[in-house]
């Protein structure tokens, strides 16, 4: 008898898991298209605007700045971590050859500064294997001067910046602004909260790269200026006397706050500063190899409603903006955009 109610017990578990694996995978693979995001494709650099200010958007919030003489680096974030590492916390490490691939592929060979918006893995992970690739300055938080201070990056090297500082690359000149992380953890919190309070050496688990200090970045040049918000955060009021021809627009699971918030963010950021064009940035899976972009699972993240959310503030609020995607390795001419459709 006691066998029989134990056999029993065990094929219930087992057919409970074999449910719960397939529910999980077919969650998993339920994921939007890119395809169905109908917005125009943005100016992208050729021998005809060589002279163009470009940026290349390489995955998540990684963004590469370049003028023709120097150029500037949002993130570093090249090594991707699987599910499995950050699910089972496992320790991750620099991926070297990907990072000298990307630094080959995209001739990072001008680099002036590297400047990661806020100390999370998917932000910084990279920054100190590439500034010790170039002579490159980090400009961030005391917690990503520990990351660079781990990864043995020159303290030369290094800047530690207080609110509003501005500081001058070439033609380009950038200024942080200090702003919160948005709040996607759980109850509203921000995930991986706290700082880096000492040399971050990896390898190490991605709640070791705590968040530290959120930042939007300006960066002006003589032909325009870019805003980028790497989180979905904002601060009322606090970018009106920013005018910004571009926003890079973190939107990483932005579908959870709800639309209010959505509405929120994008008329303190987008509205207030007058831009005629916004690329969303974060909206990519970052556990997927580099360079294959791809959408989070719906259960995640919903980039269909997102998208739908923006293309309705546009068309409420600022109907002379375009939308545009950016594709992962190709150089767009930013300040150079075609008309907008409204």
């Amino acid at each position: 008898m006691w066998l029989t109610y134990a056999k029993r017990a065990a094929l219930t578990v087992i057919v409970f898991l074999v449910v719960v694996s397939i529910a999980l995978v077919l969650l998993w693979r339920d994921r939007p298209s890119l395809g169905l995001i109908d917005w125009p494709a943005p100016s992208i650099a050729s021998a005809a605007n060589s002279d163009a200010v470009t940026v290349t958007w390489l995955g998540v919030t990684t963004l590469l700045f370049d003028d023709g003489e120097t150029q500037i680096l949002i993130d570093g974030f090249f090594s991707r971590p699987t599910v499995a590492d950050i699910l089972l916390r496992l320790p991750v490490d620099n991926d070297a050859p990907k990072i000298n691939y990307a630094m080959n592929e995209f001739r990072m060979r001008r680099l002036a500064a590297i400047i990661p918006v806020h100390s999370h893995f998917d932000h910084v992970m990279d920054v100190g294997a590439i500034a010790n690739r170039s002579s490159a300055s980090i400009l961030g938080s005391e917690s990503t001067a520990q990351v660079a201070r781990g990864a043995g990056v020159p303290e030369d090297q290094i800047t530690v910046v207080g609110p509003d500082d501005s500081f001058e690359f070439g033609n380009f000149r950038v200024t942080l602004r200090p702003v919160g992380h948005a709040p996607i953890g759980w109850r509203g919190s921000v995930p991986l909260d706290g700082v880096i309070a000492e040399p971050l050496s990896p390898p190490q688990p991605i709640s070791a790269w705590r968040m530290g200090g959120s930042f939007t970045v300006i960066i002006e040049h003589p032909q325009g200026t870019a805003l980028i918000q790497g989180s979905a955060a904002y601060r009322k009021y606090r970018l009106q006397d920013i005018a910004a021809d571009v926003v890079f627009l973190g939107v990483s699971q932005l579908n959870s706050l709800g639309r209010n918030y959505a509405e929120l963010y994008w008329q303190h950021t987008v509205t207030a500063t007058g831009s005629h064009s916004v690329y969303p940035i974060h909206f990519d899976d970052f556990t997927q190899p580099f360079g294959e972009v791809v959408l989070p699972p719906k259960f995640i993240d919903n980039f269909e409603t997102t998208a739908e959310w923006l293309e309705e503030f546009r068309r409420r609020w600022d109907s002379d903006t375009s939308l545009f995607m950016p594709e992962f390795g190709k150089p767009i001419a930013i300040f150079s955009q075609p008309a907008s459709e409204s």
